[in-house]
């Protein structure tokens, strides 16, 4: 967006902007998100940002009557392969709190001086400054959502120390931190929210904001693939829907929830973490976002598809789908090679097999007792737990080794081209595996996997002759989510009796992909 678009997008208040973009108002030194309700400043007067971690660096505070702190996450960082894009993913991930700026280089390729270089010409700030962002709008989160001590608040931030959170609360906010946690009872952030005396010790309840409107069939597309005593799924009369699971996290493990509830007030998104390590918090707040798609732009994304002829009826029948994302990459591939060429629900069952490889999950909500097994569990037990043709065994095991002995590095910060090379060249993985974790794992737009059985069975149900395009091009960058709705459609077609998102198709490759 050039400069006028922007502007323009500031004085209708568009709230679809929120978070895309910051708008610094040179004449009063604040920044605000684009929907602001304040006076339209003059053009003269303002200055658009990509982060609000730019807007700090160049002086300004966050506005007061707006919270530009509180809302979603951009898309583009998912849209974005280039560098800046992969280090906010990580950024997020609260890679530079546990390992620094060097790690976050190291991790990229570059060194610590050229990574603050490229990212202050592309975003305005450095590493460091994108990082203390992200951890004051942790805080926030948690200051106006839960009644946590503010020493906790700091530590579950990222900060190092009570100081050091006062000082960037002060700066960013302009106000203390307890005068910042008295705003969410003004606003109503905590309506409805589980007090301490509500909830079992340890336990951490808070709203995750979202761009509307909102699909929740990603619930139901989890639920198909649960794995007993690792994942829940649940809905109630109203309309409520949850998702449960135990996962690792870089300080220890930990369960969560997400509960989105459609009938209450705002439709809220609740998430409930039990016996996670504070340090863990904003790791666990990105990948559950992530895991929900929460910082997509589904208004922009359906107005794209809704341009295509084959999908514009899917689009007004379910606005808002989401693509579902990974909370963790090393799983969600062991889960692709193992749903490969069979069903889905063939594949939960030779999952739930294999999950009794996995450790007990220690503290934990009730039916949530295993965590996936780990590489090395994987790479010992793979071959007594798995099923079917023996190079298919032979593959999944010798990828889970190769991650367990640190030959396989992968995550979050890669790009698709880096993917590939580092996928492709494994016994059994072949485009479309390498497609499938793309979507999930780096929340990749624009995958569409022509060779998948469902996605072929969707195509049938479309309008034909529409001279457009087979590989969807014409829908580019979304074509992930033209996918899902292939996916969706495929799902109703059977005679299963399945909740929408369900894709019991056999998911099979290519005869050319099939790899020794």
């Amino acid at each position: 967006m050039d400069f006028w678009q922007r502007y323009r997008a500031i004085d209708a208040r568009d709230t679809r902007f929120d978070g895309q973009f910051f708008t610094a108002v040179s004449s009063t030194g604040i920044y605000c998100r684009p929907s602001c309700p304040a006076r339209t400043p003059k053009a003269g007067n303002v200055i658009f940002y990509e982060t609000s971690a730019a807007a700090h660096e160049a002086g300004y505070r966050a506005c007061k009557r707006c919270l530009p702190e509180a809302v979603p996450g951009t898309p583009a960082w998912n849209i974005r392969s280039d560098i800046a894009g992969r280090a906010m993913r990580l950024i997020n991930d609260g890679v530079i709190t546990r390992e620094g700026v060097d790690g976050l280089a190291r991790r990229l390729g570059y060194s610590a001086r050229q990574l603050n270089r490229i990212l202050s010409n592309e975003l305005g700030a450095g590493p460091l400054s994108l990082a203390r962002a992200s951890r004051a709008q942790t805080a926030r989160t948690l200051l106006v959502s839960t009644e946590m001590r503010l020493a906790d608040v700091a530590f579950a931030s990222g900060f190092n120390s009570v100081r050091q959170f006062n000082d960037t609360i002060g700066e960013v906010f302009a106000m203390t931190p307890t005068a910042l946690r008295a705003t969410g009872a003004k606003t109503g952030q905590r309506r409805g929210a589980a007090t301490p005396s509500d909830l079992a010790p340890g336990t951490l309840t808070l709203t995750l904001p979202y761009r509307e409107p909102f699909d929740p069939g990603i619930f139901d597309f989890l639920a198909v693939r649960a794995v007993p005593g690792i994942e829940l799924s649940g809905s109630g009369p109203d309309g409520t829907r949850t998702y449960a699971r135990t996962l690792r996290l870089p300080r220890g493990n930990a369960s969560f929830s997400v509960t989105y509830s459609p009938s209450s007030a705002g439709k809220p998104l609740q998430l409930t973490a039990l016996a996670v390590d504070l340090h863990d918090l904003p790791a666990l707040l990105s990948r559950v976002r992530r895991l929900f798609d929460l910082d997509a732009d589904p208004q922009a994304i359906d107005d794209a598809l809704a341009m295509d002829l084959r999908l514009v009826n899917s689009v007004l029948a379910t606005p808002g789908i989401r693509v579902p994302g990974a909370v963790d990459p090393q799983e969600l591939l062991i889960r692709a090679m193992i749903g490969q060429q069979i069903t889905v629900a063939a594949a939960r069952t030779a999952l739930t097999q294999l999950s009794v490889a996995g450790s007990p999950a220690g503290a934990g909500a009730p039916g949530l007792e295993r965590l996936f097994p780990t590489s090395s569990e994987l790479a010992d037990h793979g071959r007594t737990l798995l099923w079917g043709p023996q190079r298919r065994i032979d593959s999944i095991v010798a990828t889970a080794d190769a991650m367990a002995t640190g030959a396989l590095e992968f995550g979050y910060g890669d790009d698709f081209a880096g993917l590939e090379r580092k996928l492709l060249p494994l016994p059994g993985v072949g485009p479309w595996t390498v497609g499938y974790v793309a979507m999930r794992v780096l929340g990749a737009p624009d995958v569409f996997l022509a060779n998948d059985a469902a996605v072929r069975s969707g195509l049938k149900l479309l309008p034909a002759d529409t001279g457009l395009s087979a590989d969807f091009r014409e829908v580019s960058p979304w074509r992930s989510y033209a996918t899902m709705h292939l996916w969706r459609a495929a799902a109703k077609r059977t005679t299963l009796k399945a909740s929408p998102g369900n894709t019991p198709e056999v998911r099979e490759r290519p005869p050319e992909t099939r790899r020794r």
